[in-house]
């Protein structure tokens, strides 16, 4: 196995890359708070995945950003794309959805080569006033448990990650249609490489503010889990795995309500029970779809 190497990056520049997709006054958001930090030495680039959005006003109000297309679909390719876009040495990924904190870049270089892999905070936020609704509630407590990612899990959300372009090319490329920070994390510790957190490495992502957004999030990441899962576990044996997977996830609501209903970032009882509502309605939910999965059906 091979040994994690750290990189020297000092003196060799930085590049930020950002994925993006018809979400442009995030983007507009998350470029402002940027904008806003010592960003010498760092090149910025946004990479739109086709959006059918106009970018005119972000282009126009950062003019130093680069803004590069990836015609194939999928935050993955984008996120390549930036890589073989850049030649700096450090690479610091973060999304167009995300609002980093006064201090993230700064933050962001120090932790550049104090391991293979650094991993950031994740704090969320809410987009409408209150009080909360049952997907905010939920995603309050819930979303982004960076620490538990990175610490038992082995993995970092792209979110907010560092690496170095020794590493990125070592490991390999994102692969798209899977959980791909998962899955490019996994790779990457297997040959050997070092993942650590640095909480001084924060961003701040906005929690879904309903059902319907937080059902398109979670369609998309049981997809993505179970073709990972399905590289990983092929044949019948595979899909035994997932059905069992699939039983449990029905029942997993309830040692988690607690945690809900006891919460401190909730207000009142309102707030407790829309999301232990939703955390119910949720895991039986992506239940049924792990148990369409295994029948062989789409989701």
């Amino acid at each position: 196995m091979r040994q994690g190497r750290i990189a020297s990056v000092m003196n060799v520049g930085y590049v930020v890359i950002i994925p993006h997709y018809n979400d442009s006054a995030r983007l507009g958001r998350c470029l402002d708070a940027l904008r806003a930090q010592d960003r010498a030495g760092v090149d910025v680039v946004v990479v739109d995945n086709g959006s059918t959005e106009p970018l005119d006003q972000a282009k126009a109000a950062n003019p130093d950003v680069r803004f590069v297309t990836e015609p194939g679909k999928g935050a993955a390719r984008a996120r390549n794309r930036g890589v073989a876009e850049s030649r700096a040495e450090a690479i610091i990924f973060l999304d167009a959805d995300c609002v980093p904190q006064p201090d993230w870049l700064a933050a962001a270089r120090r932790a550049a080569g104090s391991a293979d892999i650094v991993g950031g905070a994740i704090d969320v936020f809410d987009e409408t006033p209150p009080p909360r609704s049952g997907a905010e509630a939920f995603e309050t407590v819930f979303a982004f448990n960076y620490k538990d990612y990175i610490e038992r899990k082995g993995f970092s959300v792209t979110a907010n990650l560092v690496t170095t372009r020794t590493v990125f090319e070592a490991v390999g490329p994102f692969t798209n249609g899977l959980s791909e920070d998962a899955e490019w994390c996994f790779r990457a510790r297997a040959m050997g490489y070092r993942l650590a957190l640095d909480e001084g490495m924060r961003v701040a992502h906005p929690t879904r503010s309903n059902w319907p957004a937080l059902v398109r999030k979670w369609r998309r990441i049981v997809r993505e889990m179970y073709a990972l899962h399905r590289q990983a576990h092929p044949g019948p044996t595979g899909r035994l795995l997932w059905f069992a997977r699939a039983l449990a996830m029905a029942a997993s609501w309830l040692p988690h309500l607690p945690k809900i209903l006891f919460s401190p970032r909730l207000n009142g009882a309102g707030e407790r029970l829309r999301g232990a509502a939703t955390l119910i309605r949720l895991r039986l939910v992506r239940s049924w779809w792990m148990l369409r999965q295994v029948a062989g059906s789409e989701i």
